[in-house]
């Protein structure tokens, strides 16, 4: 090329050596090392033929040119004439240049290979290991409970695939959650780049649990992810995704195609929200169906049970509550007692553990005299009052007006511009909206709060979450306050973000609190487990067909008696509903089960009280 030097392209080629990296680095210090020892046991033969003495040929000029090379210090034992000396000088001072730079680049080599193991960015080889997409504060939930349902399972492992960084990951998870036995392998990286998924081996892994991150339009990135998914060549394994707004679910389910489940955040929350504020505790039982520490949710073979009726089934078990039936035409709680179990049929239970599932021995033991048959109480109009707003409320709302009876009124109180946006069409209730800021003590008292018989606290998303928190503790103080200044009693069911929080929003007394992120977390793990729960779950959160109630246990047998369980699952049974457990009022307000038991032994003994309730599977 016209008007390039050779210095010029010299340079060029240097430059391009020296950006190639350090085995291109470390291969041209070879080279020139070669021709280095070369050169001076060539000159060493021409001006110095008979030295060192002893030396009988070539090949041992090279060794000794090589070892000058290596090894400068050598130069001082040399002896001989003039020109050998200068000839070893040389050798030994071009072989100082060349061993420090190629100490300095292994050394610099080394250091840059470690830092990228440091950063995580190397493929595991872990087999049948549990993935985690994304970051949020939902990964120490999802996390915590695949420890626990992982606990007696040796080697199990989880790994975490985020833009994070690899030690700060593993560090902030170990400070939220104790692994025991469960090995953690976090990896840096982009989980919508297809390049960073390779790093999670995620054709041996169990399952993938993809995070709904923090931040503004999450459900981008939660979709981003599983094209990601479907773009990487080869099968994965079933994968779980939270969305949080349900106009996205088409979109992710197209994204992800048949081997993900969509979990909808904002529809689960809203649900839940709308059945605990008309059932107090209802938030307690499904936490703790959610999680994996007491009573789960397992479907097992019916062969046992073949033949028998639904009914029959109730009685099956010591040691675990059938709650329905997984059948070819789908999932269906608390079917008719007449249902008979077919041999295709799977059994959904409520145990501690599918190792401890214990049949029944002999018939079970119903104390005829202390069961009562109460009519079923018809729905009346009720009133409801709604503080603050969110993008969910309008969900809420909707949800709340399949629950009430005709002529059932709901007061929105709040200060936000969109409050009560949306509530047309509605069929049971008539809605007014009212402005208020719901954490002055002044006007809620001008709300006259007695006339209602619930009361939902909403967090309010004009605010991060956790100064929305402190706004909705402070709303509950003030209500708590005026119920026990004035006497009023009506339910307080509140909405919060940060598990944290619960401890503190225990001094309000509130009825029922809804963690919303935790109670998604505690289902994608569950999910992740055993994605065919997702059907018993919709089915529980559905306001068509059989739901949990908690419901007066004196409606079922007499209080002050003591009874066997047994005899509580019969009085339901007799009504056409199916007992899963009890709570005590007196320990309403006791943590953590808040006086709740799910699934205790048909031969336990209880003794109900006053405003003790039976929690039951039952049509409204």
């Amino acid at each position: 090329m016209a008007g390039v030097s050779f210095r010029e392209r010299a340079r060029y080629w240097f430059d391009n050596t020296m950006s190639r990296g350090t085995a291109s680095l470390v291969g041209l210090l070879g080279v020139l090392s070669a021709g280095l020892v070369v050169a001076v046991a060539g000159l060493t033969l021409w001006l110095a033929p008979h030295e060192p003495e002893g030396v009988g040929g070539a090949g041992e000029v090279l060794w000794i040119a090589l070892m000058h090379a290596l090894t400068p210090g050598k130069v001082a034992g040399d002896k001989g004439s003039t020109a050998y000396m200068a000839v070893m000088f040389a050798g030994s001072l071009g072989g100082l240049f060349i061993v420090s730079m190629l100490v300095g680049l292994l050394s610099n080599g080394l250091k840059l290979k470690v830092d990228r193991l440091r950063r995580g960015r190397s493929r595991i080889v872990e087999k049948g290991h549990t993935v985690v997409l994304g970051w949020s504060d939902q990964v120490f939930t999802i996390v915590g409970e695949l420890v626990k349902a992982h606990a007696s399972q040796p080697g199990s492992v989880i790994a975490v695939l985020a833009d994070r960084d690899k030690l700060d990951m593993e560090e902030e998870i170990r400070e939220h959650v104790e692994l025991g036995r469960t090995r953690l392998v976090c990896r840096t990286g982009r989980p919508t780049e297809p390049r960073d998924l390779t790093l999670m081996n995620l054709q041996s892994a169990r399952s993938v649990v993809v995070l709904s991150p923090d931040g503004v339009d999450p459900d981008a990135h939660v979709i981003k992810i599983l094209l990601a998914l479907a773009k990487r060549a080869g099968a994965h394994p079933p994968v779980v995704a939270a969305i949080a707004a349900s106009g996205n679910i088409p979109a992710a389910r197209l994204a992800g195609g048949s081997e993900v489940h969509v979990v909808d955040s904002d529809d689960t929350a809203s649900r839940l929200i709308v059945q605990s504020s008309r059932q107090s505790g209802m938030s307690v039982v499904c936490m703790d169906l959610l999680n994996f520490d007491g009573g789960e949710i397992y479907l097992r073979s019916g062969a046992d049970l073949v033949g028998r009726t639904y009914g029959e089934a109730l009685h099956a078990y010591e040691t675990a509550a059938v709650i329905g039936l997984r059948r070819r035409s789908g999932v269906v709680l608390n079917p008719p007692m007449d249902t008979v179990v077919s041999e295709h049929d799977q059994v959904i239970v409520i145990a501690h553990d599918d190792s401890h599932i214990r049949a029944a021995t002999g018939e079970p033991v119903v104390a005829e005299e202390a069961v009562v048959s109460a009519p079923p109480t018809a729905l009346q109009p009720e009133r409801t009052l709604v503080l603050n707003w969110n993008g969910r409320a309008e969900h809420i709302v909707r949800y709340l007006d399949g629950y009430v009876a005709p002529g059932s009124v709901l007061e929105v109180a709040a200060d936000h511009p969109r409050a009560g946006e949306g509530l047309t069409g509605l069929t049971n209730l008539t809605v007014h909206v009212k402005e208020c800021d719901t954490t002055d003590r002044y006007q809620l008292e001008a709300l006259s709060l007695g006339l209602f018989q619930h009361v939902i606290v909403l967090s309010d998303d004009r605010f991060d979450p956790h100064h929305a928190d402190t706004r909705t503790l402070m709303t509950l103080l003030q209500l708590r306050d005026m119920q026990a200044a004035r006497g009023e009693r009506y339910s307080i069911v509140s909405e919060m973000h940060d598990e944290s929080n619960r401890v503190l929003a225990e001094v309000t007394e509130a009825d029922d609190i809804v963690i919303s992120d935790t109670v998604i977390g505690l289902l994608l793990a569950q999910l992740a487990e055993n994605r065919h729960l997702a059907d018993v779950f919709s089915y529980l959160f559905d306001s068509h067909g059989s739901e949990i109630y908690p419901r007066p246990a004196d409606d079922y047998v007499k209080t002050g008696t003591e009874v066997t369980f047994s005899t509580v699952v019969e009085a339901a049974r007799r009504r056409g509903e199916t007992a899963i457990g009890y709570r005590h009022a007196a320990e309403r307000n006791t943590p953590p089960h808040y006086g709740i038991v799910l699934n205790p032994a048909k031969s336990q003994s209880v003794t109900f009280a006053e405003g003790d309730k039976v929690i039951v599977l039952a049509e409204r």
